[in-house]
């Protein structure tokens, strides 16, 4: 699912991506303020169960080959010492992990979770090899920490349903494993948490999953609430079962439908600013584009909030599925954040630009995250990529096209966006490129090329070039 490391075959896995971005969308109109992440992936502790230390999380995706995706939050010290707390009393020890990067069962989430726009603190957590009772009962403990903490918390349950659906499925294949996969997205649509915990263990061993025991540890969490669930989205094309469901929220907070969560937002959001004053329609097309970027990242560092793709779009370009790059530059020339993709996640250009400006403003790993009273003081650009084509070396200009380095194998990838200030040869646009990725020089390399439309914010009233 996460594009640096699927690459085109996203595309068979839309629907989940989707779902990932409604899922969020429903988590920050709650206003939370803490997500915490149950991973079955995370380093484990026959005996106990397992937490990530601080103060910063931090993970990325080099072992999947795409070391230049990351992820990154701050770690909610309070609310992990009152988990760790209220698992003692019950007799549980919570082990704090040090010098660990956060395994991918935390780092995909997380990584939807940012790409759409959630900000905020993180509790990352590995279950252990204690019986199933014992991680609905430290669930409950996980609930008694956010009461008394009073947080704004949502719990995300990481892992997969079956892996054995398909001959060619990474585990291999079991005839009956889709029965495991059927009882649960049933049991949720129902919301009978009951059924999922009684499930037939020998099915449940036999169908290669990865995700019960941390549903098991949100069903704790949620154990006594009016229950509220919903099953988003759920596939299998690789021969593995993707489900995103929603299991419960609190009704102060629960947001349930997409025009919940446009009320919500409007609720939040009166009306969205634009620092550039009274808009009367965009003079031109890059005007449209970058003030777009603009009033994204403003909304979001004032208010918190995401907005939505303007009703009436008049730019062709901004209706196209395209990969962009959006870049914030301050005092002249001087770069303060830039992040895109590389093949499209959204279904329209405009969503895109929206979560790459956000995160461009707020995720860059290079800076900090930016200051409201930086706002005025930016200006953006927006780069829209067509689509990558392979190339020999004698193909690349760098005046003209960007270029994308791999290693032989793939593990390492890197890029670097045509007509680059001081970037005047080939050689030099491939080497930057993939020291970036950390390829060693001398590495034999596979190159793609890539054209660029490169959209500049005009001036606005009094400024000067």
């Amino acid at each position: 699912m996460v594009p640096e490391v699927g690459g085109s075959a996203i595309t068979e896995v839309q629907g989940s991506i989707d779902a990932m971005r409604r899922f969020t969308e429903r988590i920050v109109a709650a206003r939370a303020e803490t997500v915490v992440i149950i991973s079955p992936h995370a380093p484990l502790e026959a005996r106990a169960f397992v937490a990530y230390a601080g103060p910063e999380l931090r993970g990325d995706f080099a072992n999947f080959r795409a070391p230049q995706a990351i992820v990154r939050a701050p770690l909610d010290t309070e609310l992990l010492d009152a988990i760790a707390g209220a698992a003692a009393e019950d007799g549980y020890p919570l082990f704090s992990i040090k010098d660990f990067t956060l395994d991918h069962g935390t780092a995909v989430p997380l990584y939807f979770l940012q790409r759409n726009g959630w900000r905020g603190d993180v509790v990352a957590i590995g279950y252990s090899f204690l019986p199933d009772a014992d991680h609905l009962r430290f669930g409950a403990c996980i609930r008694r920490a956010i009461e008394r903490t009073q947080r704004r918390v949502a719990c995300v349950a990481s892992g997969d349903l079956s892996h054995r659906l398909k001959p060619d499925a990474p585990a291999g294949y079991y005839p009956n494993a889709y029965r495991f996969d059927d009882l649960v997205t049933r049991g949720l649509s129902e919301c009978s948490f009951e059924s999922i915990i009684d499930i037939d263990q020998d099915l449940r061993r036999m169908a290669g999953e990865c995700g019960y025991r941390s549903m098991l540890v949100a069903f704790g969490v949620a154990e006594g609430l009016p229950p509220n669930c919903e099953v988003l989205h759920y596939e299998a094309p690789f021969g593995v079962g993707y489900m995103v469901a929603q299991l419960w929220a609190h009704p102060a907070g629960a947001i349930t439908t997409e025009t919940e969560i446009e009320i919500a937002q409007q609720k939040a959001v009166p009306q969205a600013s634009n620092s550039a004053g009274k808009h009367h329609g965009p003079a031109s097309e890059a005007e449209e584009i970058t003030s777009l970027a603009r009033q994204a990242v403003e909304t979001f560092i004032r208010e918190r909030h995401i907005i939505e793709p303007p009703p009436m779009i008049q730019s062709p370009t901004l209706r196209e599925k395209a990969a962009c790059f959006v870049s914030l530059k301050i005092h002249g020339d001087e770069l303060r954040g830039c992040i895109g993709t590389t093949e499209p996640v959204a279904p329209t250009l405009a969503e895109e630009l929206i979560a790459n400006a956000i995160s461009a403003a707020t995720h860059d790993p290079r800076f900090p995250p930016l200051a409201v009273a930086e706002l005025n003081h930016l200006r953006y650009s927006v780069d829209v990529l067509s689509p990558p084509e392979p190339a020999q070396f004698e193909d690349l200009d760098p005046t003209t096209y960007g270029v994308i380095v791999e290693d032989e194998s793939g593990a390492r990838r890197g890029l670097l966006l045509p007509a680059i200030k001081g970037v005047e040869t080939a050689r030099q646009q491939v080497e930057i490129a993939a020291r970036k990725a950390g390829i060693n020089p001398d590495t034999p390399l596979r190159l793609q090329r890539f054209r660029v439309r490169r959209f500049h914010e005009p001036l606005r009233e009094g400024e000067t070039p």
